[in-house]
């Protein structure tokens, strides 16, 4: 089986877009691959944070990741910073990349303007980012479109690796994913749903209340003309309903718009939808969220996992690159 990985960062609430549009399909790969999944924790540490705050979202995302569908059991699922190879190798992939490859990254250029401080760790994340990939003999890695940067650069750093010291890394491949819905923020449908806070009225929460899902839902921008079909072109608001409502409920965004004629009629169904949909991740999330104890026994087995191949792979590293072992 082809081995998968991929990791989502500790910040910010899980929202429907990432449910919708990466971690169902998260759940999907971990019957058809060899899946392994992380909170990058180490990456949320490149930009200012609160430690506690940090600490509780880390523990919080481990638990909403199993409650909506990623088995412990199925994959590997581990905190970052529990598996200490990754900083270890982020090294050797630091000594690898070349300043230049680093500078041109657009997220980077993104994320630093116009902060009055930009640490080097976030300058040099991709580096990490590239470790997390090639530790686990990766062969594929689902991305969207703003990660391939990314995923190209790290393709590169394993190749001049392998090129200078011998076969060691994966070469990794990014895959697209089959399609998830694309979610929109409901106030702003030319803009994707986000875990910021710009639009708290325009972003679902998986953990929101169905009393606040059905409210957001019925003030989601929609347009003068009352006429429902599905066309993102002229109708991003209406059309983004269609999309979370063909996803909620295994259609196609056309096919959810059968017998639907009122705006109206059209919130009602996709806020019940929802409310639905997200009925047992909720009720899971509150089963772990009361046993955190069980929570962190699952992702330090996780780690254990994670480590026998993380270590396997550093030690062929540190062997090839020329380190002198014990």
């Amino acid at each position: 089986m082809n081995r998968v990985f991929s990791g989502i960062k500790p910040s910010g609430e899980v929202q429907l877009g990432n449910y919708l549009g990466a971690l169902q399909n998260w759940v999907s790969m971990q019957d058809e691959s060899d899946a392994v999944y992380c909170v990058v924790d180490l990456h949320a540490l490149t930009v200012p944070h609160d430690a506690d705050e940090l600490r509780s979202s880390t523990l919080s995302l481990a638990q909403m990741l199993m409650a909506v569908g990623l088995d412990p059991e199925r994959c590997i699922l581990f905190v970052q910073s529990h598996v200490q190879e990754h900083a270890e190798c982020a090294w050797l992939m630091e000594c690898t990349a070349a300043f230049g490859e680093l500078r041109r990254m657009t997220q980077f250029k993104d994320k630093s303007t116009g902060n009055e401080f930009v640490s080097a760790g976030l300058f040099t994340y991709p580096a990490l980012q590239a470790a997390d990939i090639l530790l686990y003999d990766t062969n594929q890695v689902p991305v969207g479109e703003d990660q391939r940067q990314h995923i190209e650069l790290t393709r590169d750093i394993a190749i001049r690796f392998n090129s200078r010291f011998g076969d060691t890394f994966t070469v990794p491949e990014a895959v697209i994913p089959p399609s998830g819905a694309r979610v929109m923020d409901l106030q702003h449908p030319d803009r994707k749903m986000s875990k910021s806070e710009e639009s708290p009225q325009g972003t679902i929460l998986i953990l929101d209340p169905p009393e606040v899902i059905e409210k957001k839902i019925k003030r989601a921008v929609t347009d003068s003309n009352d006429e429902v079909f599905f066309d993102v072109e002229k109708k991003p608001g209406v059309s983004n309903l269609l999309s979370i409502l063909g996803a909620a409920t295994g259609k196609t965004p056309k096919e959810a718009c059968d017998g639907i004629t009122r705006y109206g009629d059209l919130k009602n169904a996709t806020a019940e939808a929802v409310i639905e949909l997200l009925r047992p991740v909720q009720e899971k999330y509150y089963t772990l969220a009361d046993d955190p104890a069980e929570t962190s026994r699952l992702i330090a087995k996780g780690a254990e996992k994670a480590r026998e191949v993380a270590s396997t792979t550093l030690s062929r590293a540190r062997q090839n690159i020329g380190l002198l072992n014990l």
